[in-house]
């Protein structure tokens, strides 16, 4: 166990409370770490790529089987507000540990489920995990290796969540069609033991420990320019999880494909997604409002592309891949904003933006399901390339990227 690296002990300045930061860094934690979160993000997504059998065995529609990612992200949203006070007297690595746990009790339980009541109440097991989780990332990256090197150990954790974006989707679409939906939540939950053991051995002890002054996630809303820019920020997400949630139903009526070619359409998203991840941070190099705007702009545009041009197979399938491109790198570039915005409250920002990703989440995932249940795969296409083109002008016109610092020796850190 990597105890020693908790051994040095610095003084903030004089308005600040002592803070430990560690003499050496400790990179196996970090990629235990990045290991639940791709755990995390498989077991989130996996119902958008198997609405339709989940719905058939389940005897529901699809839109209500789709509530199992809504469910996730309220109960996310409310966790990682309640978490980190509820665990500020807890050791973090029982905290993270607890995590993982709850993340496996929920994949084989959902795997098991008799009934979609069943099923919804295991999945807010997964969202006290996810929520949780993300609301202490940053703070637990500071906590494993020295101040310099945290920008580093936030990328590698952020890794996580572009391989899960790139396997989930198109695993579970797979595995579903080999050997039935239940098989996919049985893998994750496999990958979720191979974290656990993982994490048991590499993550070292956290105790708790007095924290700086923090201000309420209300108060972080009350600064100039935070407000608007979160909204902005909540649009952007809520377009693209009401037309995420429903990609199975939606990609099977705009083109008539077999499981094995919906498979392969899935992965390009997955693939494309990874390198929209890499190209933003090109993009905010040399201009981070041009990145905000034109990522939701990209994905309202290859929304209305699916059902408005007389495109085949070969055309949905270049589509499908602007949208998981340009979405890509809308999460960094509103974690880079949130670093320049928020650069002296770890916790609270990043309560705050688990609150504000997660309830589009389920914004998105209830609105998707409001519009396929009335409207069919058209309305779906249509309401999220609406929400994401309204993102796009709102983040133009009204959010403010050069935002005022508070916090006299505030380092920048990323929030996802």
């Amino acid at each position: 166990m990597n105890n020693e690296v908790f051994a040095t002990e610095q003084t903030a300045n004089a308005n600040d409370s002592s803070v430990l930061e560690p003499s050496t860094a400790a990179w196996m934690a970090v990629f235990s770490l990045a290991m639940g979160v791709f755990g995390l993000l498989t077991a989130e997504y996996l119902p958008a790529s198997l609405l339709t059998p989940m719905a058939s065995d389940l005897g529901v529609s699809e839109a209500l089987a789709g509530q199992a990612v809504t469910v996730t992200a309220v109960v996310a949203m409310f966790a990682g507000l309640l978490v980190p006070g509820l665990t500020r007297n807890v050791d973090k690595r029982v905290v993270l540990l607890a995590f993982t746990v709850l993340m496996i009790v929920s994949n084989l339980l959902v795997a098991f489920s008799s009934s979609l009541t069943v099923l919804l109440v295991m999945r807010i097991l997964l969202g006290v995990a996810l929520g949780g989780f993300w609301s202490m990332a940053a703070a637990v990256a500071m906590r494993l290796v020295p101040a310099k090197l945290v920008p580093r150990a936030l990328s590698i954790i952020f890794s996580g969540i572009a391989v899960g974006t790139v396997v989930s989707v198109p695993l579970g679409s797979y595995l579903g069609g080999l050997y039935g939906w239940r098989s996919a939540f049985i893998a994750a939950a496999s990958v979720g033991g191979l974290t656990l053991m993982f994490q048991l051995f590499t993550l070292p002890r956290m105790a708790p420990r007095t924290m700086m002054r923090t201000t309420s996630v209300l108060g972080l809303l009350g600064r100039p320019g935070i407000g608007i820019g979160m909204m902005g920020c909540v649009l952007a997400h809520t377009g693209q999880y009401a037309l995420f949630t429903y990609i199975r139903p939606a990609l099977e009526s705009v083109a008539h494909i077999d499981v094995n070619g919906l498979s392969l359409i899935l992965l390009g998203f997955g693939v494309a997604n990874f390198v929209g991840t890499l190209l933003a941070g090109w993009l905010m190099e040399r201009s981070l409002r041009a990145t905000l705007v034109l990522m939701p702009a990209l994905v309202g545009l290859a929304a209305f592309g699916m059902i408005l041009l007389p495109v085949q197979e070969t055309g949905l399938m270049l589509l499908v891949a602007l949208w998981g491109l340009a979405f890509g790198g809308v999460p960094v570039a509103w974690s880079n904003w949130v670093a320049r915005a928020v650069p002296d409250q770890a916790e609270t920002a990043g309560g705050m933006v688990v609150a504000a990703v997660q309830s589009s989440i389920a914004a998105g995932a209830a609105l998707g399901g409001m519009m396929f249940g009335f409207g069919g795969v058209t309305g779906v296409f249509i309401i999220a390339g609406v929400v994401m083109l309204s993102a796009a002008f709102v983040i133009a016109f009204r959010v403010r990227v050069d935002l005022p610092k508070h916090g006299a020796n505030a380092a920048p850190v990323l929030h996802i």
